[in-house]
């Protein structure tokens, strides 16, 4: 007998060398297999989900407001997990891309303060009544989102308030990342250090010295929410 295919997850990415990193390796674990598509190196987006489990859209390092043609066709193909009610996870770019498809807008502080490195969030009731959140975050990033109308709030901070939030049962964004395994890092520091004098930002030396207090505590979210949004795939 021939094995039926594992089920198989939507995964975004926006750069030739981008990785799905740790959400990558625990949907594997899960049962699932990942369907790797970058639309800015000219991959296409399913018109349906109907042969998919759920989507995951990532970061990059380009904007939601960005008049290229792969971030509008993104941000309108928004619709097709939310109409099919798939379960569905923006990170970074990709929740900012859901907030602005949603009708929120996507925009930087107002006196100009990025996230670059390890800080605090708080979760709200809602999301202490989803899961245990970690008190410490890997941000990355120069924008944030307005919340968008009927979607309820999960975590927020003090800089960037709107951090997590969900979208009717199955759709959620997360500013933060916490896909990053310690190469990632590694490679983020290493290509992104010139936003290191950026207000706000963190050095180097504090995004590898956070790692070794903070990101047991955000792996072991992550595993847990990831589950919440997606399951496991059925046994075969």
């Amino acid at each position: 007998m021939l094995a039926r295919a594992r089920p198989r997850i939507l995964t975004v990415l926006h750069q030739e060398t981008s990785s799905p990193g740790r959400v990558g390796h625990m949907l594997v674990e899960r049962g699932f297999d990942l369907d790797i598509r970058r639309p800015p190196l000219g991959d296409t987006l399913p018109e349906t989900l109907d042969g998919h489990a759920g989507a995951v859209v990532f970061g990059g390092p380009m904007s939601a407001n960005d008049p290229d043609e792969f971030v509008r066709r993104e941000t309108d193909w928004m619709r097709v997990p939310l109409k099919e009610k798939k379960p569905f996870l923006g990170i970074c770019l990709g929740a900012q891309m859901l907030a602005k498809h949603l009708g929120g807008k996507v925009q930087g502080h107002g006196r100009g303060l990025v996230e670059i490195g390890w800080y605090p969030i708080e979760a709200t009731g809602h999301g202490r009544q989803l899961l245990h959140w970690p008190e410490m975050v890997y941000q990355f990033h120069r924008e944030g989102f307005t919340l968008p109308s009927d979607a309820t709030l999960l975590a927020t901070a003090e800089t960037y308030p709107n951090q997590a939030f969900r979208y009717g049962e199955n759709a959620y964004g997360i500013q933060f990342h916490g896909e990053l395994t310690q190469a990632m890092m590694h490679r983020w520091v290493v290509h992104g250090a010139h936003r290191f004098t950026l207000p706000g930002a963190q050095p180097g030396r504090d995004h590898l010295g956070g790692r070794l207090i903070w990101d047991m505590h955000l792996r072991r979210w992550l595993g847990e929410f990831l589950e919440t949004i997606f399951g496991h795939a059925p046994v075969r």
